[in-house]
């Protein structure tokens, strides 16, 4: 068997029991937090904020607004992009896009910690699922926090390109520090983390919302926990799998017939 295939091997599984673990509790996290602001959302008439809530690493589109017809007609409004029903549709979308998610962070996960020598045990699983969430939810999470649908946000497309640029400037500059002992590899590795935040994250022209700050931060507190107790899960799954189906094995080419 190929290495790419065993790396897929670990990270589907990995990934599929720690998207069903991130689902769990966000049903009694998130999800009612999301609820609460839509009511918010809905009796303020609805906000054009560019996105609306955050999953870990995704974002999903806002529905356009109307436009005002012209010699004072009234309004019209524009079509609204699809979304799931609430309860059993929605609840399922959620739950694949949470397994989807997972098992591509697995394989991200996998890839890149065979490159080191690959996960050990879980302990150590323990450690690179940390890193994880280092990269995709902390550093990120400082410039732009989770956000709940009727809050206003930048232009999606700069806050990509800003995300994208600090999950890689962090992972760069952990794995200096981590696998470089000298001084000067350890301070770039320092600077790689630093910069994006001294650059900062687009921030939308105004921050009037609808949205209680108590809200906001039970949402944003939320979010983090959840996303830990993930990378942690995830971490440890991928050291538990890889050791049971390789053994002593140093790494994945030694390992599956």
């Amino acid at each position: 068997m190929s290495v790419f295939r065993n790396v897929v091997f670990i990270a589907a599984i990995a990934g599929l029991l720690s998207g069903l673990a991130l689902a769990a509790m966000q049903s009694f996290t998130t999800v009612p937090l999301i609820l609460q602001a839509e009511v918010y959302e809905e009796a303020g008439g609805g906000h054009d904020h560019g996105s609306a809530h955050n999953m870990p690493g995704m974002e999903m589109s806002a529905p356009a607004t109307g436009e005002v017809a012209a010699s004072g007609e009234a309004a019209a409004p524009a079509e609204e992009a699809w979304e799931p029903a609430n309860g059993l549709e929605r609840n399922s979308f959620t739950v694949f896009a949470d397994i989807v998610t997972g098992i591509g962070y697995a394989l991200v996960l996998v890839a890149v910690s065979e490159f080191a020598g690959g996960v050990s045990s879980w302990r150590n699983g323990v450690f690179w699922g940390l890193a994880g969430f280092a990269v995709f939810t902390l550093a990120p999470g400082l410039g732009l926090p989770p956000e709940l649908p009727a809050m206003p946000a930048a232009d999606l497309a700069g806050r990509q390109v800003w995300w994208i640029g600090t999950a890689i400037a962090t992972a760069a500059g952990l794995g200096l520090i981590a696998f470089r002992s000298s001084l000067g590899f350890s301070l770039l590795g320092l600077a790689l983390i630093v910069v994006p935040h001294v650059i900062g994250a687009p921030q939308p022209a105004s921050y009037e919302t609808p949205i209680p700050e108590s809200l906001h931060h039970q949402f944003v507190v939320a979010v983090t926990v959840t996303n830990l107790i993930f990378w942690v899960v995830l971490g440890a799954l991928v050291g538990i799998i890889r050791g049971r189906f390789t053994g002593m094995a140093k790494n994945l080419r030694d390992s599956f017939a």
